[in-house]
């Protein structure tokens, strides 16, 4: 019964173990579906499981018929048309840092655009090139091309640009490959072990990797061969001045314009579209003063018409970038979909994690196998699209037919603009990474996990390179999670405030620790790799190893019987009286008998009197005093036990109670005695009655048992009528209920 008073309240029920718990509230007997319940689901089929499975696989089967013409048509039209311009300038900036021509970030910028029109639940991303996947794919470029010996043996710039582009496309259609595998599987939970933090110190170390591959384009560097920075500034002599000023200039110009677009967002109607603005005019420039003659900049040069028919695939490109193409694969999929999930958020609609991954494996092998490289969606790009009235991917397919209209026919505007143009465009988008730098100090405020896990991935992903970098950043991250649950902070509670709640005893001034209990709690799972740690703690806390106690007991115990035989020891009502000086029995004699019959119950029964340990022995008789008589084993943030570790508990429980210490687990999960009586757990020693529903319910048992004689002030008084029911007041006394108690101070 609960009974309200004020701001307080009053509870009135029996002290509960768990066995008489499940005799007053019986069970509602559940059936657990078994493995063949699961797959006879799985394969039964019905007419609305086909719809769904067809809409699940298909989605635009579903949103596409309940499109609102009148009310989205305009707003996805001037949407695309905006994204589209956006997503031409950044096709070709990204496509630098895949080492191709930049008329194949067109490319990337298409046809990812229509699989995912087709395939993906997200309404409002944008899906094209992206900075550190273009850095990825770059990388695995560079390892398998190498420019420097096929100029020296072929001698022939075209051929070299056949190569890249055959190289960036395999890996992409590899990792679209191995994003449709996924998804198929229905693996997209593999989202969960890249933490943000993870993820945020990745990305700014790939913007780190992009300005470094892009400072060659800006200072026009002919490096070849050689590892950026150190052969950037071993050739900074020979930077190309007009383009270092021009790369420089619309650098400003980008992050002025993207910074009054940020601080005035809630006030312009739509974002400032700089990039075209730069584009536009300083197109228009090196075409009138022919930069490209009078200055010697490079140029975009030509950009071929019309679409490249399909690659032919190469196998050993396949075999030597499996590592990278999955790294590729699983860092596309975390961006979009955190791109993704927000904007779920934001407007209520679900999308599917394991759909994204089919509609990406799918846009990424559509893309690579023409010419394109790898595609997820670009964070400025999605913003542009929400920003600019999208609401659905209508948007996103006038993009693409924006992107088409300059690859079939208006490309050629573009020929006059320069590589430095386009390497300051790729650097303004990475403003967002690089501010990410600001997360440090607040998550070694929050949590220094975090921050580690930041740190390490930023660090690794700079020194190691992207695809090892993040190799080794998750494994990090999960030796992380091991290390917290491997040594998680058990402590000791106390009663705080004289009432129900434990706490942390170091916490708290006004505690009450009934004398002789020790209350222990561990807030994390226990197993095998964490058992022997629970167990020293465990040790730690109160003070005494109950193994070693058992083994002196057993030591003294046999000692007392010699003395005994020999009349060497008599006994009164006081103490003991030993008759000789000393023993000739030596702890090396004793030691040398089976240990396992140290380690057995102390037995007395053969004594003519019983031992009180911790009373004064017979002189040459050493026994450690214990100063407990029960321990309190707090298991309610305990989510499971293996079978390793309910061994260890089971031996360590054991030895507690064979020193005389009662102990009691308490908040245990659902479930877990009925595990413990599958791996027999419980025998003569351990009895299912150890468990309780509360701490308070054990402590309260405890206080009966022993009658009170422990602690005065936590004297307990039986409510007439009744043979466990008691009330606790503020004051630290159980009283009895016809005992009035003042309002404020009920509990």
């Amino acid at each position: 019964m609960v009974e309200p008073v004020g701001n307080q309240y009053v509870v009135a029920r029996p002290v509960y173990s768990e066995n008489s718990f499940g005799e007053e509230h019986k069970k509602v007997h559940r059936y657990h579906k078994t493995f063949l319940d699961h797959l006879r689901v799985c394969f039964r089929c019905s007419p609305q499981k086909a719809k769904n499975i067809a809409t699940g696989l298909l989605p635009i089967t579903s949103w596409l018929p309940a499109y609102r013409i009148k009310e989205w048509l305009l707003s996805d039209f001037v949407s695309g048309i905006s994204t589209g311009l956006v997503a031409v300038l950044q096709g070709l900036a990204f496509a630098l840092l895949v080492y191709v021509r930049p008329g194949y970030g067109l490319y990337a910028a298409f046809f990812p655009v229509i699989g995912y029109f087709l395939f993906g639940t997200s309404r409002h991303i944008s899906v094209g090139p992206f900075p550190v996947l273009s850095i990825m794919v770059g990388e695995v470029v560079l390892k398998l091309v190498d420019e420097e010996s096929w100029k020296q043996h072929f001698n022939n710039s075209t051929a070299l640009d056949e190569e890249r582009i055959q190289v960036a496309a395999t890996v992409s259609l590899l990792a679209g490959i191995f994003q449709l595998l996924l998804g198929a599987l229905q693996v997209g939970f593999v989202i969960i072990y890249l933490s943000q933090s993870l993820i945020s110190g990745f990305t700014t170390a790939a913007a780190i990797h992009v300005v470094v591959s892009q400072l060659k384009f800006i200072l026009q560097l002919p490096v070849i061969g050689c590892k950026e920075p150190f052969s950037i500034f071993c050739q900074i002599t020979k930077t190309n001045i007009a383009d270092l000023v021009t790369g420089l200039i619309i650098l400003v110009i980008v992050f002025v314009v993207k910074e009054i677009n940020e601080r005035y967002k809630t006030k312009l109607p739509v974002p400032i579209p700089i990039e075209l603005f730069v584009t536009v005019v300083a197109a228009g420039i090196s075409y009138a003063c022919n930069f490209k003659e009078r200055f010697q900049v490079d140029v975009i040069g030509q950009l071929e018409k019309g679409f490249k028919p399909p690659i032919q695939l190469d196998m050993r490109v396949f075999q030597s970038c499996v590592g990278e193409a999955f790294s590729i694969a699983i860092v596309g999929f975390a961006v979009a979909f955190s791109v993704a999930k927000v904007y779920s958020i934001k407007y209520d609609y679900p999308i599917n994690g394991n759909q994204e991954l089919i509609a990406f494996g799918l846009s990424n092998i559509f893309c690579g196998a023409f010419s394109g490289f790898a595609a997820s969606t670009s964070l400025s790009r999605s913003g542009v699209q929400e920003s600019t009235g999208g609401k659905t991917q209508v948007a996103g397919l006038l993009s693409a037919v924006i992107v088409m209209i300059v690859i079939l026919a208006i490309g050629f505007l573009l020929e006059p603009l320069q590589k430095s143009v386009l390497a300051a465009l790729a650097l303004g988008n990475l403003k967002g990474m690089l501010m990410q730098f600001k997360e440090i100090g607040v998550l070694w405020k929050k949590d220094k996990y975090d921050c580690m896990i930041w740190v390490v991935t930023f660090l690794c992903t700079v020194i190691l390179g992207l695809a090892i970098g993040l190799g080794v950043s998750i494994g990090f991250e999960l030796l992380t999670i091991v290390f917290r649950t491997q040594f998680p902070k058990c402590t000791l509670l106390a009663n705080v405030g004289r009432s129900n709640i434990y706490k942390n005893r170091k916490d708290y001034v006004d505690i009450y620790e009934p004398e002789g209990v020790k209350i222990f709690s561990c807030p994390a799972p226990i197993f095998f790799a964490n058992i022997d740690f629970f167990h020293d703690k465990l040790i730690t806390s109160v003070g005494f190893n109950p193994l070693r106690v058992l083994r002196k007991r057993n030591k003294a115990l046999r000692k007392i019987r010699k003395m005994l035989k020999k009349g060497e020891l008599q006994m009164t009502p006081k103490s003991f009286i030993c008759t000789v000086n000393g023993l000739n029995d030596s702890d090396e004699e004793l030691d040398n008998n089976q240990i396992e019959e140290l380690d057995q119950p102390t037995n007395m029964a053969d004594l003519p009197f019983q031992i009180d340990w911790n009373a004064e022995l017979p002189p040459n008789i050493t026994v450690p005093r214990i100063d407990i008589h029960s321990l309190i084993l707090d298991f309610t943030a305990v989510s499971f036990f293996d079978v390793s570790a309910l061994r260890v508990l089971k031996a360590t429980l054991k030895d507690f109670i064979r020193v005389d210490v009662d102990v009691y687990i308490v908040g245990a999960q659902d479930g877990f005695l009925d595990k413990l009586e599958r791996c027999a757990f419980f025998d003569e020693e351990i009895k299912p009655s150890i468990f309780f529903i509360s701490i308070h319910d054990a402590v309260l048992h405890i206080l009966v048992k022993k009658n009170g004689d422990s602690s005065p002030k936590f004297k307990p008084m039986k409510e007439m009528g009744s043979s466990d029911h008691y009330i606790i007041n503020t004051n630290g006394e159980l009283r009895n209920r016809a005992y009035t108690i003042p309002t404020e101070t009920k509990f």
